[in-house]
């Protein structure tokens, strides 16, 4: 049986998926006019997976290929007009993705090789 997909993510789950902090995500929430999450009952934002996308692709405009806001608002708006902006972003968070895959793999890698120690655990509460 299919899994189900999330559709709706908390500010702390998107800081989780995405590496930011919740200050980085309201900034640009100011900045980009389509980062304009929705409010539940208690106030709190709530995210779709469609903006979690977006983030990824600001993310990656802005801290992989160096643009300033500006020149991302302008690269996201190309993208809008030629119809290239969900498979631009898609391919950001799949990009992420696969950097974080490619990270973890090395420092198993290391551990492995005696480079670095393992991480501590704490013991498990009987």
């Amino acid at each position: 049986m299919a899994r189900p997909v999330q559709e709706f993510f908390s500010i702390g789950e998107v800081c989780a998926l995405t590496d930011l902090k919740p200050h980085v995500l309201r900034y640009w929430e100011s900045q980009f006019r389509f980062l304009n999450p929705a409010k539940n009952r208690s106030g709190n934002r709530v995210y779709k997976s469609r903006e979690v996308e977006l983030i990824m692709l600001v993310k990656h405009l802005l801290y992989t290929e160096k643009y300033t806001i500006e020149g991302a608002r302008q690269r996201i708006e190309h993208y809008r007009r030629t119809g290239e902006l969900r498979g631009s972003a898609r391919a950001a968070m799949e990009r992420e993705t696969l950097r974080e895959l490619r990270e973890a793999v090395e420092e198993i890698g290391d551990i492995l090789d005696g480079k670095i120690p393992p991480p501590r655990r704490e013991p498990l509460e009987e």
